[in-house]
């Protein structure tokens, strides 16, 4: 009975993976997107996005830890929550792209941001924490197999949304409005699907934030999941200028993002059964060697280069999608032995993400603007070369640290 029973839960795992992608479409390419669209829309400036991001993840560092706690006492009502947030970021999103801002554009992207935001952290802190209960439910190594179908499921998620815009822009001339309706819609979809799980959200009382920050290796997990998830924060916030910029190749953004977190996609999985056999962390290790050699390869790029970034694009994608994969998977193990109710430990997990992306906004444009870079074809040299070391080098610099780290991090009793 007992077998049969894990086989019936893990049967809802692809409800899981389409949750994921409904979360990840409002993660990653809104920092993609949001920001060229309004600089092309409404004239901002770069730098000025950049403060904007910046200061919305000044408030993150109030605000996700506080979520996480609203999380745990709100856990017995998690299907009521989770509804209530689904709703507020699919309006949120339409109010991003298909509502001309009835106030100044900075203003209302300012504002639309924190709201989209805002309920993404709060229900990626809920959906995460089930997934620790849901992994004690599973067959075999339950986290890394609820990983392997939520994280592939994300990064679907990923590849859906960056290339919507762009694939829309043939068939409609609000390409954005119709993105944000496609979310709507697939939000209400990710409802139904995961219906009957929340209603299972019974856990013990939390523990608070301490018994997370007092494990060495939860802080650890914490430390080496903000450098490592820094690189694909810089690399995402200046992907679209340079394809359009430094490989003077406008129109192949759609294509070339679709390649990337394809390959994240198809990769994870496999990943997943590797780090089953070999251990996540030197499974983890091969993947981010593998991502600093393609970086690697990006610094030497110059105009016209498409065919071979494309094979860039494809080798940093399957690395990311070891990223994706493992290190959560890894956190998610160890909150089940530390802090059972894992909201609280999510709520910092949703920070460190989402931090990385809002740093490197506030650090990259703002720069690229200092040297005289403008969105399109015509830029001065340096300006150029900058954005190549800022899209290349750094990232391979920071993934550089969290080898480092990662290596001299003993998690046998989490592996």
């Amino acid at each position: 009975m007992t077998v049969v029973a894990a086989h019936r839960t893990s049967d809802r795992l692809p409800a899981y993976a389409l949750f994921a992608a409904l979360l990840a479409a409002a993660g990653l390419p809104i920092y993609i997107h949001a920001p060229k669209f309004y600089v092309d829309e409404y004239g901002v400036s770069l730098a000025a996005l950049g403060a904007v991001l910046f200061g919305l993840r000044l408030l993150d560092v109030v605000q996700d830890p506080l979520l996480g706690k609203l999380s745990e006492r709100l856990r017995h009502k998690r299907a009521l929550t989770v509804g209530i947030a689904l709703i507020v970021i699919a309006l949120a999103m339409l109010g991003l792209f298909a509502v001309q801002p009835p106030i100044p554009p900075l203003v209302w992207f300012a504002a639309m941001l924190t709201v989209v935001f805002s309920a993404f952290s709060f229900l990626t802190i809920n959906f995460y924490a089930q997934g620790v209960l849901k992994a004690d439910q599973i067959e075999g190594n339950g986290h890394l197999r609820l990983a392997r179908w939520r994280e592939t499921g994300a990064l679907l998620g990923v590849c859906l949304a960056a290339i919507a815009p762009v694939a829309l822009a043939s068939v409609m001339d609000q390409p954005f409005a119709g993105f944000a309706l496609g979310f709507a819609i697939v939000a209400l979809m990710a409802l139904m699907a995961m219906r009957h799980e929340w209603n299972n959200a019974v856990t013990a009382p939390s523990q608070g934030f301490g018994v997370v920050l007092r494990d060495p290796l939860a802080r650890r997990l914490l430390l080496i999941a903000l450098l490592n998830a820094a690189p694909v924060a810089v690399s995402s916030t200046l992907f679209l200028f340079f394809v359009e910029s430094r490989l003077l190749a406008p129109g192949m953004e759609g294509p070339l993002l679709l390649v990337f977190f394809l390959s994240a996609a198809m990769a994870a999985p496999l990943w997943g059964k590797l780090a089953e056999t070999y251990g996540p962390k030197r499974v983890l290790l091969c993947a981010m060697v593998l991502s600093i050699i393609a970086f690697g390869f990006a610094i030497t790029l110059d105009a016209g280069d498409v065919a071979l970034f494309a094979i860039i694009c494809l080798a940093s994608g399957a690395a990311l999608g070891a990223d994706l994969t493992l290190l959560p998977a890894m956190f998610a193990t160890r909150m089940a032995r530390i802090a059972p109710s894992a909201s609280e430990g999510f709520g910092l997990w949703s920070f460190v993400s989402k931090f990385t992306l809002a740093f490197a906004a506030a650090i990259l444009l703002p720069a690229l603007d200092a040297a005289g870079f403008r969105a399109g074809p015509d830029n001065p040299e340096n300006a150029l070369v900058l954005l190549t070391l800022l899209y290349a080098a750094v990232p391979c610099a920071l993934k550089v640290l969290a080898i480092i780290l990662l290596a001299r991090t003993d998690i046998k009793e989490n592996g």
